[in-house]
C-alpha cells in the first residue's frame, strides 16, 4: 500500500513522498525501508537518525524530518489503526463444529461460530456474530451480548452477565468461586456459598488466565470499556469502574471499588473494602493499604504520593552509606566528649 493511501484512509497529513510502497508497521529499530514505524515519546527521536524504515509517523508538532512521514495528534494509535490495516486475525467460518456441545435450550444469535469441543449448557443466551474458539465452556444461564469472543480454554460460569464486543483472552474465567470460606472453632474452614454472579460490561476484555471472581451475593462489575491484561485477580463482590486499566498481575481482593479511568499498573496490589478514585494511578508493585482519592498518582508500601515514594527509595539505596557516615559521627562526639571530660577532671 502506497504511503499516500494509509495517510488518506487514516485521516493524516502526508509529509514527503507519498509514493513509496509500504508493506507494514514495524518497530523502530527493527524496520526496514519498505515499513513504516512511529515515534510517539520525544526521547526516542535520537533513532530517527538511524532508522532504516522507509516512513515514520510523528507527532503534529515534531520537528521536520528528513523521512517520508505522517503528523498524528496521537502516533500511537496511528500506528495501532495501521497494524489493523495490514493484520486482520483469521475468523473461523459461522456454524457449529460436529464436536461441539450445544443444548436444545440455549439460544444461538445469527453468524456465530462455535469451534471444536465447546460446551454450551442449558438457557444460554449467545448474541450474534460470536465466536467461541476450541474448548470454550459456558455454564448454564450465562447471558451474553453480540460479537463476543472467547479463546480456547475460557469459561464463562452460571448466570453470570457478558455484553457487547467483550473478548476473552486464552485461559479467562468468568465468574469462579469467590475466596469465602468461614473459620470453624476446630482451626476448620467451612466454604461459604457463592450465589452472586460476575458481570462484564459491552467493550471490555479479559486477558489470558485473568480471574472475575462471582460475588457471595449480588456481583462483581467490570465497568464498560475496561481493559484487563494477563494474570489480573478481581475479588468478589467488587467493582471496576469505565474505561479503567488493570496492567499484568494486578490484584484486588474482596469489596474492592475501583473507579473510571483508574490505571493500576503490573503487579499492584489492593487490600479487600477500600476504594480507589477516578482517575487514580498505582505505580508497579504498589501496595494499596488505605483508600485512594480521586486524581493521586500513588506508589511503594504502604503505598504514598509516588513522588515521595521516589525520594524515599533514593536515599533508601544510600542507606548504608548514611549508616556508616553516622557511626563515624557518633564515634567522632564520643572522643569529643571524652576529651572534654578528661579536660575537666584534671582541672580540678
Amino acid at each position: 500500500m502506497k504511503l499516500h493511501e494509509i495517510a488518506s484512509r487514516l485521516e493524516v497529513e502526508l509529509e514527503g513522498n507519498g509514493e513509496i510502497e509500504i508493506s507494514g508497521p514495524a518497530g523502530i529499530e527493527n524496520a526496514c525501508s519498505d515499513q513504516i514505524t512511529f515515534i510517539s515519546n520525544p526521547k526516542y527521536s535520537g533513532h530517527l537518525k538511524t532508522t532504516a524504515a522507509g516512513a515514520v509517523i510523528l507527532a503534529e508538532d515534531a520537528p521536520p524530518c528528513p523521512i517520508p512521514n505522517l503528523r498524528s495528534s496521537n502516533p500511537y494509535l496511528t500506528f495501532a489503526r495501521i497494524v489493523q490495516l495490514f493484520y486482520a486475525p483469521p475468523r473461523p467460518v459461522p456454524g457449529i463444529h460436529p464436536t461441539a456441545s450445544v443444548c436444545e435450550s440455549a439460544t444461538i444469535g445469527e453468524g456465530c461460530s462455535i469451534g471444536a469441543n465447546v460446551v454450551v449448557s442449558e438457557e444460554v443466551q449467545l448474541g450474534g456474530n460470536s465466536v467461541l474458539y476450541p474448548g470454550v465452556v459456558i455454564y448454564p444461564f450465562a447471558r451474553i451480548g453480540d460479537r463476543f469472543i472467547a479463546h480456547s480454554h475460557s469459561v464463562v460460569r452460571e448466570h453470570c452477565q457478558i455484553g457487547d464486543r467483550v473478548i476473552l483472552q486464552n485461559g479467562a474465567v468468568v465468574g469462579a468461586d469467590g475466596f469465602g470460606f468461614a473459620p470453624l472453632g476446630d482451626g476448620h474452614f467451612e466454604k461459604i456459598v457463592q450465589s452472586g454472579i460476575a458481570v462484564l460490561e459491552d467493550d471490555v476484555e479479559l486477558g489470558a488466565y485473568s480471574c472475575v471472581d462471582r460475588a457471595t451475593v449480588g456481583e462483581t462489575r467490570v465497568g464498560k470499556g475496561t481493559k484487563i491484561d494477563n494474570l489480573v485477580q478481581i475479588g468478589h463482590g467488587s467493582s471496576v469502574g469505565q474505561d479503567t486499566i488493570l496492567a499484568a498481575q494486578v490484584g484486588l481482593a474482596g469489596s474492592t471499588h475501583v473507579g473510571d479511568r483508574v490505571i493500576l499498573a503490573g503487579q499492584v496490589g489492593v487490600a479487600g473494602h477500600l476504594s480507589i478514585g477516578n482517575e487514580a494511578r498505582a505505580i508497579a508493585q504498589t501496595g494499596v493499604a488505605r483508600d485512594v482519592a480521586a486524581g493521586r498518582t500513588v506508589g511503594g508500601y504502604p503505598e504514598m504520593e509516588a513522588r515521595a515514594w521516589k525520594r524515599n527509595y533514593l536515599i533508601l539505596k544510600d542507606l548504608p552509606k548514611l549508616v556508616r557516615s553516622l557511626r563515624k559521627l557518633e564515634a567522632r562526639v564520643a572522643e569529643l566528649e571524652a576529651d572534654a571530660g578528661g579536660g575537666e577532671s584534671e582541672t580540678d
